[in-house]
């Protein structure tokens, strides 16, 4: 079975914000949660780059390590998925992760936090597949329709590549090939805990 990821071509990356967009308008994300975003490094300086971030699923995923009630498990793909019904809003996973992906509602009190949410990969959650209460809690569900991502499939430039790791890696290869150099394939190395090849 093929081990499903995300890969950003920084190099490619234009700051349009399509991924962002089409990730909230496919999930219905509520207000005060961003499971995508464009980050900005190095604004308006020599050798600025625009990084599409989100939940990377990663091989190790370190906010399902630290998750005291379990609420993370992974799929056959190599999905770190979530169960909002098992989440206690305590907010370590949101400390854990590297790529500041798990998110909490801005409603209520100082300190309520609510439920967690993060990037699904479009794979909706452990209701079953397409179901009502599937969509109302994680989004659609692209995966068990035969899709990739909404964001990756929305991506102008596709900088931000979804799909086989296997793949996406040759893809990225054929263009360090082509531009000769190989410098912006961001998270990877954290999140898979390996190389791509240049």
């Amino acid at each position: 079975m093929a081990r499903m990821k995300f890969l950003c071509d920084s190099d490619r990356c234009i700051e349009c914000n399509a991924c962002v967009t089409a990730c909230k308008n496919e999930n219905e994300v509520p207000w005060g949660i961003n499971r995508r975003r464009v980050v900005t490094i190095g604004d308006g300086k020599p050798g600025e780059r625009s990084i599409s971030m989100a939940c990377m699923h990663c091989t190790d995923a370190p906010c399902a390590a630290v998750c005291p009630v379990a609420c993370f498990y992974g799929t056959e793909d190599g999905l770190v998925l979530h169960d909002k019904d098992l989440c206690i809003g305590c907010g370590y996973c949101f400390y854990a992760c590297p790529f500041g992906a798990p998110q909490y509602p801005r409603v209520g009190n100082f300190g309520g936090r609510g439920k967690m949410d993060k990037c699904t990969y479009c794979a909706g959650g452990p209701q079953q597949d397409n179901s009502a209460v599937e969509y109302m809690q994680y989004g659609a569900n692209r995966i068990a329709e035969g899709k990739l991502p909404l964001c990756a499939e929305m991506c102008s430039t596709k900088a931000l590549l979804a799909g086989d790791g296997e793949i996406i890696a040759s893809i990225y290869k054929e263009r360090v090939q082509q531009r000769g150099y190989g410098s912006g394939a961001w998270g990877w190395r954290t999140a898979y805990r390996e190389e791509l090849p240049a």
